[in-house]
């Protein structure tokens, strides 16, 4: 069980063989990678499966190599997005093997051992998480890195300190960690190593990250959506062949904006953000990382509060228009994504 989807394992992948599983998308969500929050999302999980479908087959479609195998119908058949008669929240997905690193302290820090990771390995999720940033929407981690003085402006190849809302000339490529207690920004050099990457493989990887990010920005576009910045997860087959798996070009692993809004999980972290549980989460992060603690959920003072009721009603129907929107078709009884837009646009008004 993941935060937001669980998964079914019908076939377990073998050393040289995949397996076969299926993502059942939950209406839970997670945000600064707590876990599951309080609240749930209603028809959230259906919208994210059908939105990932859909760009799974145009992924394919465009010949990029995935792990979807399709959508499971009212009758549990598999079939394709153009044959699915109402929504569902099951994608059936080939199966690789997911080796976490093994832990250790060194001088008081938590330490990741990723030695199992080599140019030889097959079958297997790649330990990392690749992003695009097309721009810099507020709350991109970007500013906090640069304030923080973890990445430089040479590292982004930018040329001038950016401003929120910014739109980039050509696409930053960032790259973080997957298989740790938190995800950790690292450099590609890094990256190589922590993955046992080739010089070849990080090539095709921002090759891979490239077509997905155009296809998505497309996509997008015909919906009057900005595709800011995304998130992939890739593994290699048992030909060590690279493949886009887990789920793409959803509210959760895109931020999208439309005529400046946020339309993404954003809406979410724009709220808590406010709150006190979440200057307890930053705290207890550092800490975490100061002391060598794995578990850092343990040392925050406080658990999150529940959302509005109101914002929760918005980014239930703001999942199932964007749905509708990206797919090109009405899969959901909601108003369209302008009109949700404007909906979220009012309550942010009457909230300041």
């Amino acid at each position: 069980m993941g935060s937001v989807k669980d998964l079914e394992i019908i076939k377990k992948p073998t050393s040289d063989h995949m397996g076969i599983g299926r993502f059942h998308f939950s209406d839970r969500y997670s945000v600064f990678d707590w876990g599951e929050m309080p609240d749930h999302i209603e028809e959230k999980g259906a919208a994210l499966c059908l939105m990932g479908a859909y760009c799974f087959e145009e992924l394919e479609r465009r010949g990029i190599k995935t792990h979807y195998r399709g959508l499971v119908n009212d009758n549990g058949k598999v079939v394709y997005f153009k044959e699915l008669e109402s929504p569902t929240n099951i994608m059936e997905i080939n199966l690789v093997n997911v080796y976490r690193p093994n832990t250790y302290l060194e001088g008081g820090k938590l330490k990741y051992d990723y030695s199992i990771y080599t140019p030889e390995l097959k079958n297997f999720l790649i330990p990392l998480e690749i992003i695009y940033r097309n721009g810099l929407p507020e709350g991109s981690s970007v500013f906090k890195r640069l304030e923080q003085g973890l990445i430089t402006l040479e590292d982004l190849e930018l040329d001038h300190m950016p401003k929120p809302g910014e739109k980039l000339d050509k696409p930053i490529f960032d790259v973080s960690t997957k298989l740790e207690e938190g995800d950790r920004y690292v450099t590609w050099k890094e990256a190589q190593k922590i993955a046992g990457l080739t010089d070849a493989e990080v090539e095709a990887i921002k090759k891979t990250l490239s077509k997905v990010n155009e296809t998505i920005t497309e996509i997008a576009q015909k919906s009057d959506l900005v595709n800011e910045d995304g998130k992939i997860e890739l593994a290699f087959d048992p030909e060590r062949r690279l493949m886009v798996v887990d789920v793409v070009g959803t509210l959760d692993e895109c931020r999208f904006t439309y005529q400046g809004i946020h339309v993404s999980k954003e809406i979410a972290r724009i709220y808590y953000r406010r709150t006190e549980w979440y200057k307890d989460v930053e705290e207890a992060k550092r800490v975490a990382v100061e002391k060598g603690i794995k578990d850092w959920k343990s040392l925050c003072k406080t658990n999150p509060p529940k959302l509005d009721p109101e914002l929760k009603t918005i980014i239930s129907e703001m999942y199932m228009a964007a749905a509708n929107a990206l797919t090109s078709r009405k899969m959901f009884d909601v108003p369209s994504l302008a009109e949700v837009v404007v909906k979220y646009r009012d309550y942010i008004n009457s909230s300041l």
